[in-house]
């Protein structure tokens, strides 16, 4: 599969509805007139998204922007809130293009839905016109398409899976679930294992290529789509592997911002990235978490599970306050004589519903392992595999995945079922 030729916009994609790009290395000053606003920007600017621009509110409106920039440089953007009447916005928007850089964007949000007004903005050059009351992510929805181009709009999705402690089979999960998301939704999918010196990736989709993940991070000057293409290794139609060399020539110490442009690459040509995130805490992992637009924490039901994934989910809470929680599976459940904490007493303790648990099956799994296949291959019809399908459908936003092929009698008995209602 090749970045250049996979669109975010094919037919089977999970859909991008709801995912905001993270705005670029920008600067920002916010002039509010009421207190709800300045709140909901402060929350906007603390929010995962904002974290490479640098950003300033402050109380004054239209007439203290002009104030301010009358000798000083302007920001990228600058963003005013209106409580007075439209010509005297008029008044300090034309005092202000007398100040204002070029390329500099003006975001005007007022407390009137009036069209007039929309398009007298419009033709001076205001970037965009939101009426109050907003929420976070309005603002940041309109911050970031400022920056986003009309063919980059339909962003990938990404999804982060880690372990709630190591051993759990969070990258079991993450290969099967990627599996389904390209093979029962019909997305174009890739697995970015970020365990360079010891990921099963490849392992588990009997793949060795001779370049992946590793020469992504350590080359990033070499990074760019072409290059991003050749260290791809296609598994099946729709989906590819940036698997890991696990080898220990080299001790691997990365900046919490080694993802980044690689990241970026991916979202703007392949509609789901699954991130295998190792059983670790660095800089970079905690920043691949939370920056993720789907989380999922893999634990077993037993204590240091139930601990580690708590500590996660609080991160996490706290971390994002402008996204959907974190989901949570449970792993190994059923394993012959180990006692077990049950899903309901899980869930009740960490706050959180379990989306689904996946019985332990040590033959199952060893095959597929063994063999370098994924559990669809060797028993489609498992509750495994049936966990798997589930998960991949939450995660990417879509309501089923689609079934395999119709029995015989299916549109018969169908018609019949409807008879029978009627």
């Amino acid at each position: 599969m090749s970045v250049s030729e996979t669109g975010a916009a094919d037919a089977g994609a999970p859909s991008s509805e709801g995912v905001i790009a993270p705005l670029p290395r920008i600067t920002l000053q916010a002039f509010c007139e009421t207190a709800p606003v300045a709140a909901a920007m402060q929350a906007a600017v603390a929010d995962r998204r904002m974290d490479k621009a640098h950003a300033r509110i402050q109380m004054g409106g239209p007439a203290a922007a002009v104030e301010a920039f009358r000798a000083a440089p302007t920001p990228n953007i600058i963003v005013l809130e209106t409580v007075s009447e439209p010509a005297a916005l008029i008044g300090h928007l034309e005092s202000l293009s007398e100040s204002c850089d070029p390329g500099t964007k003006v975001v005007v949000i007022g407390h009137v839905n009036d069209v007039q007004l929309y398009r007298d903005l419009m033709r001076r050059g205001v970037s965009e016109y939101l009426v109050a009351p907003l929420d976070t992510l309005d603002i940041l929805r309109t911050l970031s398409e400022l920056y986003t181009t009309p063919e980059a709009r339909h962003l990938g999705r990404t999804v982060a899976v880690m372990g709630a402690k190591g051993g759990v089979g969070s990258s079991t999960i993450a290969h099967n679930v990627s599996w389904a998301i390209a093979r029962n939704l019909d997305a174009s999918t890739v697995i970015v294992d970020l365990d360079v010196a010891f990921g099963t990736a490849g392992l588990n989709f009997n793949q060795d290529p001779p370049q992946g993940i590793a020469e992504a991070l350590f080359a990033p000057e070499r990074l760019d789509s072409n290059f991003l293409d050749r260290l791809l290794s296609r598994c099946s139609y729709n989906l590819a592997l940036l698997a890991a060399p696990a080898m220990l020539d080299r001790t691997i110490d990365l900046d919490e911002g080694a993802l980044d442009q690689l990241l970026e690459l991916l979202r703007a040509s392949i509609p789901c990235i699954v991130l295998d995130v190792p059983h670790q805490w660095t800089a970079l992992t905690k920043r691949t978490l939370l920056g993720a637009d789907e989380i999922l924490i893999v634990a077993e039901p037993e204590l240091a599970s139930l601990r580690n994934a708590k500590n996660l989910l609080d991160l996490v809470r706290a971390g994002r306050p402008n996204d959907a929680h974190a989901r949570l599976v449970l792993n190994q459940v059923g394993m012959p004589k180990r006692p077990e904490i049950g899903a309901a007493e899980f869930a009740k303790a960490l706050g959180v519903e379990v989306t689904c648990s996946i019985p332990f099956d040590a033959q199952l799994f060893g095959t597929a392992a063994n063999n370098g296949q994924m559990i669809a291959e060797v028993q489609a019809g498992s509750k495994a595999n049936e966990a798997f399908t589930q998960i991949a459908s939450l995660l990417t936003g879509r309501g089923e995945a689609k079934r395999g092929k119709r029995g015989l009698f299916e549109p018969l008995v169908s018609k019949l079922k409807r008879r029978k209602a009627s």
